[in-house]
């Protein structure tokens, strides 16, 4: 699968958390989103480094330093895209989970993140191949047209 395939695909089967999907088509669709994500970012990274400084420094009262117009606007586009592939990016990580012959329910495993862990062992599944042939979650990934 291409990347414009997977972004298509992934969009195109917006809330949908049967199947599987394919390696290419999880880790297309996590390049892209984290490309849009940082793109977004761009316009609040200024203010973002300078409250980050601001926390470093063990003398100082943390104080939050006053948003411009621009950090403003790339927090609340930031905001608004994160909002946005939270579904689609659920449900190909499900799909992809799936493809590996595993239940969702690993998902939970994000929420070890604070020892990072659980991440860990998601991107190691994630990044694993796929089951062979059908498996209990159906069969192979769907390869969308051309």
């Amino acid at each position: 699968m291409t990347f414009g395939q997977s972004i298509k695909h992934v969009f195109g089967n917006y809330a949908t958390f049967q199947g599987r999907a394919s390696r290419s088509e999880f880790w297309w669709w996590y390049l892209f989103t984290t490309i849009v994500s940082v793109i977004l970012f761009i316009p609040a990274m200024p203010w973002y480094f300078e409250w980050v400084g601001t926390i470093s420094t063990p003398d100082t009262l943390t104080v939050v330093p006053a948003l411009s117009g621009m950090a403003t606007l790339g927090i609340v586009l930031s905001l608004i895209w994160t909002l946005a592939i939270l579904i689609p990016t659920l449900g190909v990580a499900v799909r992809r989970l799936h493809d590996t012959n595993r239940s969702a329910w690993w998902l939970l495993l994000w929420f070890l993140a604070c020892c990072a862990i659980g991440p860990i062992i998601l991107i190691i599944f994630w990044a694993l191949p796929s089951t062979p042939g059908p498996n209990r979650y159906g069969e192979g990934p769907a390869q969308p047209a051309n």
